[in-house]
């Protein structure tokens, strides 16, 4: 199992994820796009990122808007693994 971040890192490794937010045990960001079909692209392109480190957001599409919560459940909070996966998709983005 993971070990669970402290909160002086989450709050440092937040410092470099622009619009990310913690709330309570996960980080989450709601992002909006042109329309569906764009939302949902986007969503099925960080899947592809997401399945290639098994460490998958709980998603949360409506209409234009994908908000993303990550948090590791195993270990009952945050960990690397999300951190890391918010780079990922903030990378996707730039693509």
């Amino acid at each position: 199992m993971a070990d669970t971040l402290t909160q002086p890192d989450i709050d440092a490794a937040l410092q470099h994820l622009p619009g990310w937010t913690q709330q309570e045990s996960a980080i989450v960001k709601q992002y909006e796009f042109g329309g569906f079909g764009e939302a949902v692209e986007f969503v099925n392109r960080i899947a592809e990122a997401a399945e290639a480190v098994d460490h998958h957001p709980d998603i949360d599409i409506r209409y234009n808007k994908v908000r993303l919560a990550l948090s590791t459940h195993s270990a009952g909070g945050l960990t690397a693994k999300d951190i890391m996966l918010a780079q990922e998709i903030e990378a996707v983005l730039q693509e």
